[in-house]
């Protein structure tokens, strides 16, 4: 049985559920942003507040990181912020308009280690052109990855990927971002001396 999430910072939504009509939610037009993967909440906590002029929308599918994500919003009194249990894809296409989003981060998904259980790993070509649907022009995607194999293919295949222009140019990737935060789970690699590997695309006009 799942614990209860009572914070004003979660949304409840199941996959039947009418789409959410966010300008309500937040009670502003201010641009949305999506983070796939909140984990604990450290990342979005910091970025809410970087960015109080922007309205985050932060997905997980684990309710135990979910509830921990709301009671880091609710402590720092965040209002720019809200919370679903959810799966990304089935999420997206029900919940965001065609051409809305601001921002999408994706911060140390399942790397899916093992060579046979690679074609399981979220990020790839394909939903990132699925993403690219649901953002607006100019907006950014960012990756980052504790796990090497994972952070090289991205680095690859998003230097070839349709309708997206590197904003790290010449560099495909780079380890360290400047007011990018870092995450609990990140600093716990680089304390081990093992680099993130960090991945920042703008969605333009340019067909590669």
């Amino acid at each position: 049985m799942l614990i209860l999430n009572t914070s004003p910072a979660f949304l409840p939504w199941e996959d039947n559920d009418p789409p959410p009509v966010w300008s309500d939610i937040f009670s502003n037009d201010n641009p949305l942003a999506l983070e796939i993967g909140c984990g604990v909440g450290d990342f979005i906590v910091q970025m809410a507040q970087l960015h109080p002029d922007v309205n985050f929308i932060a997905i997980d599918f684990y309710n135990k990181g979910c509830i921990k994500t709301c009671k880091r919003i609710d402590k720092a009194e965040l209002t720019n912020v809200r919370v679903l249990r959810a799966e990304a894809r089935s999420f997206i296409g029900a919940c965001i308009q065609p051409d809305t989003l601001q921002m999408i981060v994706i911060n140390c998904p399942d790397p899916w280690p093992k060579l046979r259980h690679r074609k399981r790993r979220l990020v790839n070509t394909a939903f990132v052109a699925y993403l690219s649907g649901f953002m607006k022009q100019g907006a950014d995607f960012y990756f980052a990855t504790d796990f090497v194999d994972y952070g090289l293919d991205v680095a690859e295949f998003m230097a070839l990927q349709q309708g997206f222009d590197n904003q790290l140019a010449p560099d495909k990737f780079r380890n360290h971002l400047e007011e990018y935060p870092v995450s609990k789970y990140m600093r716990r690699f680089l304390e081990m001396g093992q680099p993130i590997y960090y991945i920042h695309y703008r969605k333009g006009c340019i067909t590669k």
